[in-house]
């Protein structure tokens, strides 16, 4: 168990480091629309290679940053219903997602991807547009980011296993400050309560 948590410690923190990577992708991305903007709206001049490069970059930002969302368990979840399981319970729901659902996605791109990678950069071939660029960078992404997603799958499918067996603390917790869902829930809490104590008012009174 110990090379495991090794694992996914090493998993944890070369997804960090793309993460702190990606915001130069966006920033990058952020920069070539502004100033393919400025030469279109001053010399009446584009390019179909600034347009592509805007979305390679959206592409490579959003698909290797996979890893690091889940790292930070940033992705969709429905937890006005699954904060109110046992933390037990929740582990394990965590555990099949990751192991029925996850993994046998991640793989199955990466199965269908890869020879898509390979014959895109054996052909050399270019974007349909007009002054398109090459497009077996763009593909490269799958594959990267898909490989950086199901290891950050098995890094926390670790955690979960630890944690049941009393080595490592609730993966199911996020750390830092509340999440969107998190104040939801409490607000309906509260809500809650507050009706119920409005309830109890008029009858106390009678």
């Amino acid at each position: 168990m110990h090379a495991l948590m090794r694992f996914s410690r090493a998993v944890d923190w070369l997804n960090a480091q793309v993460g702190r990577f990606v915001i130069w992708l966006i920033f990058a991305a952020t920069a070539i629309s502004a100033i393919n903007a400025v030469v279109r709206k001053t010399f009446d001049m584009s390019s179909n290679a600034y347009l592509e490069a805007q979305w390679y970059l959206f592409a490579w930002s959003f698909l290797v940053a996979a890893g690091f969302t889940l790292l930070h368990r940033e992705h969709v979840r429905i937890d006005v219903l699954n904060s109110r399981l046992p933390k037990t319970l929740r582990v394990w729901i965590d555990i099949l997602g990751y192991l029925l659902f996850l993994t046998p996605v991640c793989l199955m791109v990466l199965y269908f991807s890869v020879p898509q990678v390979i014959d895109k950069f054996a052909s050399g071939e270019m974007s349909g547009n007009p002054g398109g660029l090459i497009r077996w960078p763009v593909w490269l992404a799958l594959p990267i980011g898909f490989t950086l997603l199901l290891l950050q799958g098995w890094s926390e499918l670790i955690k979960c296993f630890a944690f049941l067996r009393g080595l490592g603390p609730d993966p199911t917790e996020k750390g830092g400050a509340k999440s969107s869902e998190q104040e939801l829930i409490e607000a309906l809490r509260q809500s809650g309560a507050n009706r119920e104590g409005g309830a109890a008012a008029p009858a106390r009174a009678h």
